[in-house]
């Protein structure tokens, strides 16, 4: 039921508001071309820098209920799910290793093993924040903020992936 909570398991709370079916599953189809999947790409999307896409992929498979639609070594692929206009979507989120910027200025920085995200907080609408906060901790993350409902609106949690990036999540109260 749209806006309420309702728990069939002690401790587990139910979403509230319109959320998206968690993926558990890695899509085998293979990944685009560069050039047709960077065509492809919204007005707006986020690549971030990671140790291991991977081990990152598996994070955000596991605690965000992202669809995994390609990882190696260098590169993942992912798509999180959203509420778009009240309806459930997704968007992409690409992970690029370390090494894959290692033209780049921040390549001395990347190996000396700097704290990332600082200073941001990449924030999704439209996933349980109850279930991912108790996510992160099955995985050994650090929880920021429990999940609370916000005077913004939300019920929100902020947990931090194992690059050190923050993620609020929520969904509409």
């Amino acid at each position: 039921m749209a806006g309420s909570s309702r728990t069939d398991s002690p401790g587990r709370a139910q979403p509230r508001g319109p959320t998206v079916p968690r993926v558990d599953t890695t899509d085998p189809a293979p990944l685009p071309d560069a050039p047709e999947y960077g065509r492809a790409m919204p007005a707006f999307s986020a690549n971030l820098l990671v140790r291991d896409p991977r081990l990152s992929a598996g994070w955000y498979r596991d605690v965000l209920g992202a669809l995994v639609r390609h990882a190696d070594a260098t590169f993942a692929a992912l798509e999180l799910p959203v509420v778009l206009a009240g309806a459930p979507g997704r968007v992409p989120l690409m992970l690029h290793a370390d090494s894959t910027y290692r033209a780049h200025a921040w390549a001395g920085e990347l190996a000396d093993g700097v704290r990332r995200g600082l200073g941001a907080e990449l924030r999704l609408l439209g996933v349980d924040p109850d279930a991912v906060a108790a996510a992160a901790q099955d995985q050994g993350s650090p929880v920021l903020a429990a999940a609370a409902d916000k005077p913004h609106g939300w019920r929100e949690c902020v947990v931090e992936d194992p690059d050190g990036y923050a993620w609020a999540v929520g969904v509409p109260i």
